[in-house]
């Protein structure tokens, strides 16, 4: 009776103790799987058996449970740690997506794997204790029921609550970051010994987790086989949102032509969230995120800047010497492929994986996990990887160079080249441009600029280059905030207001800069572009309207001067025209205000802003908030973000080109009605545009800090403001307009 009993206790019946659920199930009758855990607990007394009295019936009834939780438990870690799905380090593709795609297939864990070392820990205790009563019990004559429960009575705390987790965790098939969150929650008790054997558990699922980050955070590899760390590769994602296994396929086949470290930067990983513990902070995961991703970049540096860097070095070390013959090119290249390794540890020095493993083997040695120790340390080696990317894109690649490069040919910093680039196409652009043609014609006036204005020593000068959007079709995605427009084909005036508005610049951006410079950067780069070279055309074809209708009328008047010796009558073409100079004063008056304003107030403002937190950050992500806030405030205190102020400036300027044309076109024309619209639109669009601007939610906020000084020019005699207030109205009565050919 006392072998059965002992037997029982590690899980095996006999003819004295059975197990009811065998018996059933020989009987064919099928326990649900949804009865209470009570219910569950099969280990009983034979029916039969006579001799034991009641009491003592149930004393034994509750120690064998014990036997009935071991033999559960024991289930449960031998399945959980059976090996032979190591073969699954050779998994394929499809088997890995048909994984993912079927989270309940059954597939082998890793963290429960983890979990059962844990319980075979547990267990292992438990079964030395029944081997010491069986000891006790043969060396000494004791009562055994007493003793025994005596002996156990500690395991009546611990194993029932455990065969309610391990239930739970094959119910709801629970793996992963899940089950460390589910650990986590369940060390929250009351009872000491049960809490210590949770945190046991959560302490081997915790290797797990050090050792998946030790991978990403030291080495950059996403070691993962059955998808449950919290970080995960975008293909398995688009598995997850039902996009077939062709089509991810085709997808990854189309990024291989592109650099791998780039796709992997933008595209290559995202967090999964319902593998991410509840204890661990969002911002965490993404400091843990953002560090593998700046060790891969780091570790696989772009073949293009190993060649730059080792030609450089070859370049350095030939000194002045030249090259001759072919025969140099073998050891050259041996060369450059040598200095790989050594730009790889130029990035990530050995000594600072080193530190980044110490600090995951601290955490991970730990009794314990402690939050906020577990915190910064991931602060720390994000901090690390940080500084490192930020010397590998600031210092290596500079980024310095590039930023100014864009402030001269983006933010129009290069007038001067701008300037004659108008000049030049400034007769093309009073043409409806040609949809087939239009950017071949723009680069004639562009190359002659570059000539004129830009010196040998600009480098950056040759990775920009002049972009026309074909009509009629949609802007690809990287120009997708540029405004679209539309080629008139009247031959009016509009056409060209219309037509050349789409003239963008593309930069060429190298790795690893691309990780700066990203698509959608560039892309608020191009619509600040087409915004101000719109300012500044305009304010060009202002004062040229001026020279050239004094020119034409000093022409007349060398023409006609005897005739005015003659006292004739007679009076030039543009006499009558000069009520408008008034107005093309107040439309060149706003104009240059305006461009002066972004230009200095906004533009060498923020640009010395950006500067300043250049010298100071030694932090890549720091670096490209930096910069976001630099384009943010850029398009905001040039008001391209509010759509009113926005469509009145685009009305304004084309209300000043449609002016000009007219002045210097109209020499014989009697109709004067489009001068008069025009005039009377341009007053209402400028009292608009000072309405708005003067209104407390713009100038009384800090989203334009130099807009009262804009204000201020434009209103410095109170003319605006009060045009605005209807007590001027330059609007009406209309300048009358003599008849060209009255003599």
């Amino acid at each position: 009776m006392l072998h059965e009993l002992l037997l029982a206790l590690v899980g095996y019946t006999g003819d004295l103790i059975i197990d009811e659920r065998e018996h059933h199930k020989s009987l064919g009758i099928c326990l649900s799987p949804d009865a209470p855990i009570s219910e569950q607990r099969s280990f009983k007394l034979a029916s039969d058996i006579s001799f034991i009295d009641p009491s003592e019936r149930d004393l034994i009834e509750k120690l064998i449970t014990l036997g009935f939780y071991y033999r559960e438990l024991d289930r449960f870690a031998t399945k959980s740690r059976n090996l032979s799905w190591i073969r699954a380090a050779d998994v394929s593709p499809l088997d890995r997506a048909s994984e993912l795609s079927n989270p309940k297939s059954g597939k082998p864990s890793v963290y429960r794997r983890a979990i059962a070392n844990g319980l075979v820990e547990i267990l292992s205790v438990y079964k030395s204790a029944v081997l010491q009563l069986e000891q006790k019990l043969l060396s000494e004559t004791m009562p055994i029921l007493a003793t025994v429960t005596q002996g156990l009575n500690k395991f009546f705390v611990i194993l029932p609550p455990l065969y309610e987790l391990i239930l739970e965790i094959e119910r709801d098939d629970i793996r992963g970051g899940q089950l460390l969150n589910l650990l986590h929650k369940r060390c929250h008790c009351g009872v000491p010994e049960l809490q210590a054997c949770i945190q046991r558990l959560l302490w081997h699922g915790h290797q797990v987790l050090y050792n998946q980050l030790s991978s990403w955070m030291i080495y950059g590899i996403l070691q993962d086989q059955h998808g449950e760390f919290f970080i995960r590769r975008q293909e398995d994602r688009d598995v997850e949102y039902g996009l077939s296994i062709s089509d991810t396929s085709e997808k990854l086949a189309r990024l291989s032509t592109v650099d791998t470290s780039l796709t992997d930067w933008h595209l290559g990983f995202h967090i999964f969230l319902d593998m991410l513990p509840e204890y661990i902070h969002m911002r965490v995961a993404e400091s843990i995120l953002f560090a593998g991703k700046a060790i891969r970049v780091l570790r696989n540096p772009s073949p293009a800047i190993q060649f730059q860097d080792a030609l450089s070095n070859q370049q350095t070390k030939k000194g002045s010497q030249k090259f001759h013959g072919s025969a140099v090119g073998v050891p050259f290249q041996k060369e450059v492929f040598l200095d790989v390794k050594t730009i790889e540890e130029e990035l990530l020095p050995q000594s600072v994986a080193d530190k980044i493993e110490t600090m995951l083997l601290d955490l991970k040695e730990s009794s314990e996990f402690h939050k906020r120790s577990f915190e910064c340390s991931v602060d720390s080696i994000r901090a690390i990887a940080a500084s490192h990317l930020w010397q590998l894109v600031v210092v290596r690649a500079d980024l310095n160079g590039h930023l100014k490069a864009l402030k001269d040919y983006f933010l129009l910093a290069k007038g001067d080249f701008f300037q004659c680039f108008l000049e030049e196409s400034r007769q093309l652009m009073r043409l409806p441009p040609r949809q087939s043609t239009a950017e071949a014609d723009l680069m004639v006036p562009f190359q002659l600029a570059a000539i004129k204005t830009i010196g040998e020593e600009d480098k950056y000068f040759s990775r920009v280059s002049l972009q026309m959007p074909s009509f009629g079709i949609t802007v690809k995605s990287s120009q997708r905030d540029i405004p679209k427009t539309k080629a008139y084909t009247d031959g009016s005036s509009e056409t060209s207001v219309g037509g050349w508005d789409g003239i963008a610049l593309e930069y060429s951006v190298d790795w690893p800069l691309q990780l700066f410079f990203t698509q959608e950067v560039l892309s608020k780069y191009r619509r600040i572009f087409q915004y101000l070279l719109r300012l500044k055309r305009t304010q060009m074809e202002l004062e040229k309207s001026w020279a050239s209708v004094m020119h034409q009328e000093h022409t007349y008047f060398a023409k006609h001067r005897k005739d005015q010796m003659n006292c004739s009558i007679s009076q030039p073409p543009q006499q009558c025209f000069r009520p408008m100079w008034r107005v093309r004063e107040h439309m060149a008056f706003l104009i240059r205000n305006l461009q002066f304003y972004i230009q200095v107030d906004v533009i060498e403002s923020q640009w010395n802003v950006l500067q300043s937190h250049i010298q100071d950050s030694r932090d890549f992500t720091e670096l490209v908030g930096f910069h976001q806030e630099y384009l943010s405030a850029l398009i905001s205190q040039s008001f391209l973000d509010i759509g009113s102020v926005s469509r009145i400036l685009d009305s304004i300027m084309t209300l000043c080109l449609q002016f000009c044309w007219n002045i210097e076109n109209q020499e014989s024309s009697q109709n004067t009605s489009e001068l008069e619209r025009i005039t009377e639109e341009f007053n209402k669009k400028s009292n608009s545009l000072y309405t708005i601007l003067r209104s407390s939610r713009l100038a009384g906020s800090q989203r334009a800090p130099f807009l009262r000084r804009f204000l201020l020019r434009m209103n410095f005699n109170s003319f605006f403001e009060a045009t605005a207030r209807g007590v001027l109205n330059v609007v009406r009565p209309r300048p009358s307009l003599p008849v060209l050919n009255q003599q």
